[in-house]
């Protein structure tokens, strides 16, 4: 089955090339675009897609707000969206994400990470471009006041591979494949690490890798 995808971009020639890209896979289908937040909002909600592409910067509804509204603490089923920008601020990037964003890239990520994304999002994984992943952990490491919260249960061996990796920005099949495992067995240790870490999704699994170690190399 295709995975369903709505884009919404204020830039006309932006979006036709987002579509383009998006399109040209055999796997995914653009079933809707929007120009600006509120047709955005609006169209997800009706149209349900596996994943919706977002603009950070729009007119009516900015990208961090519609990602709240779809995706949020306090939506009952929330959407796959991925927020994709041009402009690299870590206010965005936070704000997207404590959103509920489950990707969060830059324009110039070319379309293999585009691509990428939309399959992580979809798949239940997430996907923040590298260089931002970076950056934002340091920031959050900065601004760390206390000391974190310690596991609710040790972690095992492998749960520390997986976290150290994880922290890194790998993807749920890329760390299946670098650990030798099976995609299922990759998904239980991340569920595990958020139950005994008390994190929400894998981002805040790397912020508390980042808090408690070394920034992670590679």
């Amino acid at each position: 089955m295709s995975i369903r995808v709505v884009v919404a971009d204020d830039q006309d020639l932006v979006r036709a090339g987002l579509v383009m890209i998006l399109g040209a896979q055999p796997d995914l289908e653009v079933v809707g675009e929007a120009a600006d937040g509120l047709a955005a909002l609006d169209l997800a909600t009706r149209l349900r897609p596996d994943v919706l592409l977002v603009d950070i910067r729009m007119p009516g509804l900015d990208g961090v707000e519609v990602t709240r509204r779809l995706a949020g603490p306090e939506v009952t089923d929330p959407m796959a969206v991925v927020v994709i920008t041009t402009f690299d601020l870590d206010e965005y990037v936070l704000g997207a994400l404590r959103a509920g964003a489950r990707g969060f890239l830059l324009k110039d990520a070319g379309p293999e990470l585009l691509v990428q994304a939309i399959h992580a999002a979809a798949d239940g994984d997430a996907l923040i471009a590298p260089n931002v992943t970076r950056r934002l952990l340091a920031t959050f490491a900065g601004q760390t006041p206390v000391a974190p919260v310690q596991p609710i249960d040790p972690l095992t061996e492998r749960e520390e591979e997986v976290l150290a990796l994880v922290a890194r920005g790998r993807t749920n099949a890329e760390i299946a494949t670098e650990l030798y495992v099976g995609l299922s067995t990759v998904k239980t240790h991340v569920a595990s690490l958020m139950t005994k870490l008390g994190t929400r999704n894998r981002v805040e699994i790397a912020m508390w890798a980042y808090a408690h170690q070394q920034p992670p190399r590679g």
